[in-house]
């Protein structure tokens, strides 16, 4: 029952979220920063633990998919959950995950007001810790502003790095699309980005979503991505 609870807790890792998918010099220094933690996962050093937060859209959950990614190429075991469906499982989920070399736990934003959430977290800080582990956990603000209201847990945060993702410029949001088009195989003309971004949101993690839809009927239709077809496909986004 509680490996059935971690693998719902578990998110399956998209391939094209790495660290070199992440576009953009705004936030150069941190995804340095993250990827060098990473390098270290499993090893015992004093500084285990990595809080990254940022606003909705700046690539929190990227970079948290491309920490445990790159975990994973470097042969470490890696696990990287969110809490935005904590509600529907028992904490239960979490325990053993301190055999794991890194975990990476986002949106903790959603377990304020929880404090059996909030003791858990807490409890598997010190696990990890003294396992010799990692953690990397994201939010939306700073941790005095997360709204965690257990005192040990805040304090457990601040422990380690603590780094802000700050907002992609548009020249950085419609690069990193067209990579992740790329990436894909997906024929997109720069017009139909520029599109995208003239009538749709400019919000990143919609601007995925869109890519992922685009991807799906054009194939399905035999189709090429075009802005008569972006209309059709995306018309309820309006």
């Amino acid at each position: 029952m509680k490996q059935d609870a971690q693998l719902a807790l578990a998110v399956q890792l998209p391939d094209d979220e790495t660290f070199n998918s992440y576009i953009g010099k705004t936030n150069e220094t941190v995804v340095t920063i993250l990827s060098d933690f990473v390098a270290k996962a499993g090893d015992k050093s004093d500084i285990n633990s990595f809080y990254l937060f940022g606003g909705v859209g700046v690539g929190k959950s990227h970079l948290l998919h491309a920490a445990s990614n790159l975990a994973d190429e470097l042969g470490k075991t890696s696990l990287c959950i969110s809490m935005s469906d904590h509600s529907l499982l028992s904490v239960e989920a979490l325990d053993g995950l301190e055999q794991i070399d890194l975990i990476c736990i986002d949106d903790i934003q959603h377990i304020a007001g929880n404090l059996v959430w909030q003791q858990a977290i807490f409890d598997l800080f010190n696990r990890v810790k003294e396992q010799g582990r990692q953690l990397i956990i994201s939010g939306e603000t700073t941790i005095n502003e997360l709204g965690i209201e257990l005192p040990d847990l805040r304090s457990r945060l601040s422990w380690g790095f603590i780094e802000q993702l700050k907002s992609l410029s548009e020249e950085e949001k419609m690069a990193a699309v067209e990579f992740r088009a790329v990436k894909r195989g997906l024929s997109i003309q720069p017009e139909v980005i520029k599109y995208l971004f003239t009538h749709y949101s400019r919000d990143m993690a919609k601007l995925i979503q869109y890519l992922d839809t685009l991807d799906k009927l054009s194939i399905r239709e035999q189709r090429k991505i075009t802005i008569p077809f972006v209309k059709e496909a995306l018309n309820h986004e309006v």
